[in-house]
């Protein structure tokens, strides 16, 4: 780590680390009030949490089958893995003394706290100075821009999107690896780059545009450039080697998946942004004044950076997205510009407040304190610019929420309920009164599978399962799905309003998904006419605020061992036919020893070639060669990272360059 009191003495780096040490306390004294021990249960967390569970049950293979959601999905090989890898890690080590949740709601916290810290870091040792740096970490900790930005406090860590915030934070991390190289330096910190921009890319990629345009801006900015971006690229290399176990099998099953797109960046929503939040044209502005005063090979990467990351969110949104490559939304990857416009920014802050301290003398804590007071001050004539301190009550815990919604009632009625799937009409249950589909809410019914051990289909946030798209569109097509789950929820189910969805189409969905049962909220009863009179679900129970009707029961693949199942089926004229699972191309199926053919159905449904009659059919799940091909380029990227690493060492050490 890159400190910029590491070399002073000790007295002075005591004194030196007091900003940080503020800051800390400041930030600490949030998260007790906001977090407190949890865990917490607002919005997407309980799918989060989910997720790490999957982990710890399944293992670290991204491309472990979970049965728990959508019919089945490959749940973590289309969603980044890092963040649950971490908490399962802590989980592991803790040897027992860490629950899961408790570990879920630890790295909440470092979710929060970790920007703070990696920008001071980062700043203390461009300025030299860590009250200098305390502006811009403080509005790195602080920043939300809600809605516009998914990585701040009130998306990364009070909507749940915590993996986001944590890819974030490491940015200033990256870039501190690598100021040195922006001197006279030639040799590439591949110690540091490449597992940083690996740990980028494995827990949220919509940030790795921007780690690589700090490597190459490294790169570009000392003398010879040829040698020095062969070095990056080189370094970059062996990031994407250490991810390959997860992204080469990514980008060869893309067709199984959905990208969620529903945002969309314009012109338009960027001037939106800029007036509803005057703070955030300051930091523009600072930021590009850092660029114009910038004279020391270290301020230089900070301030140039925003820049040519800028041109990359320009080119994602009116060249890529429009060419249907919608995996990495613009309005995604402009996160990573908003952190470096605060960096940039930060430098600007810092050095105004250290020319007012050489000009009045020993003023740096005033002039530091005074900055941080000019940004809340402005953030206040904006709407979620920074968020300053927790609302009461917008941080419900599990404990809280589990009271005031009843749920373990609703865990104990599915289990009562007849063996199948549970299909939930909505995507979640809200936690406040009104009509607006984004009020206060909470995804908490995504903890079925664990909770109630029933597997379930909807009941969780907006999921790329092209069973999902089925639920959210009325089809499975390749299309990217473009709604937020919860604009639908209590409106429409299947692509179709729930007031004009018939039992007979209900029934065409449902049979196929093994739904024995399905739960509504009380206010959406009415509005759903295919359940008055259902032939199938006729059962009804009421345990408020939830509604639930049963149907018959249905037999589901059946575990015989680690990733084996059983299933019967009966097909009178024989044919392809459906077997209760989600396809995936790592799904094969034999009936009596012999191999029976597969295939994907139309509504993404896993579908067996069978002969006439009652078949019992064993499906098996298993890794194939693109898996395995992807694992082998990770552990040759852990080959070339210590080989690297080792040749570096062994070199002659490398003269500091100027200031």
């Amino acid at each position: 780590m890159i400190l910029a009191v590491a070399s002073q003495a000790p007295a002075r780096r005591s004194a030196a680390l007091i900003p940080l040490a503020l800051l800390l306390l400041y930030a600490i004294a949030f998260a007790a009030s906001a977090l407190g021990t949890g865990p917490i249960a607002y919005d997407d967390h309980p799918g989060q949490l989910f997720r790490l569970q999957h982990v710890i049950d399944h293992g670290p293979a991204p491309w472990a089958w979970n049965d728990g959601w959508w019919t089945g999905y490959p749940e973590l090989q289309f969603y980044p893995p890092g963040f649950a890898y971490a908490g399962a890690l802590l989980h592991a080590g803790a040897r027992g003394h860490l629950g899961v949740a408790a570990a879920y709601q630890a790295l909440v916290w470092l979710a929060y706290l970790a920007p703070a810290v990696t920008s001071w870091l980062l700043l203390a040792r461009v300025l030299d100075d860590g009250w200098a740096a305390l502006p811009g970490a403080f509005v790195a900790l602080t920043l939300s821009l809600w809605p516009a930005m998914s990585s701040g406090v009130e998306g990364g860590v009070h909507v749940g999107m915590a993996p986001a915030r944590v890819a974030w934070a490491l940015l200033p991390l990256l870039a501190a690896a690598l100021l040195r190289w922006t001197g006279r330096a030639t040799r590439v910190p591949v110690l540091a780059v490449a597992p940083i921009v690996a740990a980028i890319v494995l827990t949220h990629p919509a940030h790795a545009p921007a780690a690589v345009v700090l490597v190459l801006l490294a790169a570009w900015l000392g003398p010879g450039r040829a040698g020095r971006v062969t070095a990056a690229l080189a370094s970059l290399g062996v990031a994407a080697l250490l991810t390959a176990f997860w992204t080469v099998p990514l980008l060869a099953h893309l067709a199984d998946t959905r990208a969620l797109a529903w945002g969309t960046l314009t012109a338009g929503s960027l001037r939106d942004t800029l007036i509803a939040h005057p703070l955030a044209v300051v930091l523009v502005a600072l930021a590009v004044l850092a660029v114009t005063s910038a004279r020391e090979s270290t301020t230089r990467l900070i301030a140039w950076a925003p820049w040519p990351a800028a041109i990359v969110v320009v080119l994602d949104a009116i060249v890529l997205q429009p060419l249907g490559l919608a995996w990495l939304p613009a309005d995604r990857v402009l996160d990573g510009v908003w952190l470096l416009v605060v960096l940039a920014a930060g430098v600007t802050t810092g050095r105004l407040v250290q020319r007012l301290a050489a000009r009045r003398g020993q003023l740096a804590p005033a002039g530091s304190l005074a900055a941080v007071a000019v940004a809340i001050a402005l953030s206040l004539l904006g709407h979620d610019t920074l968020t300053l301190w927790p609302r009461v009550g917008a941080w419900p815990s599990s404990a809280t929420l589990d009271r005031g919604l009843r749920l373990p009632e609703l865990w104990k009625a599915l289990r009562e309920a007849p063996p199948g799937r549970a299909l939930f009409v909505r995507s979640g249950v809200p936690t406040a009164f009104g009509t607006e589909w984004w009020r206060p809410h909470t995804h908490a019914t995504s903890l079925a599978p664990l909770l109630a051990g029933r597997s379930i289909v909807n009941g969780t946030f907006t999921h790329p399962s092209p069973v999902a798209a089925l639920l959210y569109r009325g089809d499975a097509g390749r299309g990217p799905i473009t709604t937020l789950v919860e604009r639908l929820d209590g409106h429409s189910l299947f692509g179709r309003p729930l007031a004009s969805l018939d039992a007979t189409t209900l029934d065409r969905y449902t049979r196929p998904l093994g739904i024995s049962v399905i739960v509504a909220l009380d206010e959406d009863a009415p509005e759903l006419p295919a359940l008055a009179d259902h032939p199938r679900f006729r059962h009804r129970r009421s345990e408020p605020p939830f509604v639930l009707w049963m149907g018959p029961a249905v037999a589901l693949p059946r575990s015989i061992g680690v990733d084996r199942w059983i299933v019967t089926v009966d097909s009178p004229l024989g044919g392809w036919t459906p077997v209760g699972r989600a396809y995936y191309p790592l799904w094969h199926a034999s009936a009596g020893g012999a191999a029976l053919a597969t295939h994907r159905g139309e509504d993404g449904d896993l579908q067996v070639l069978v002969p006439p009659g009652a078949t019992t059919l064993e499906l098996g799940y298993a890794p194939g060669a693109v898996e395995r091909a992807g694992v082998a380029l990770s552990v040759l990227g852990v080959l070339a990272w210590v080989a690297g690493t080792v040749w570096s060492s062994r070199r002659r050490p490398e003269a500091p360059p100027p200031a």
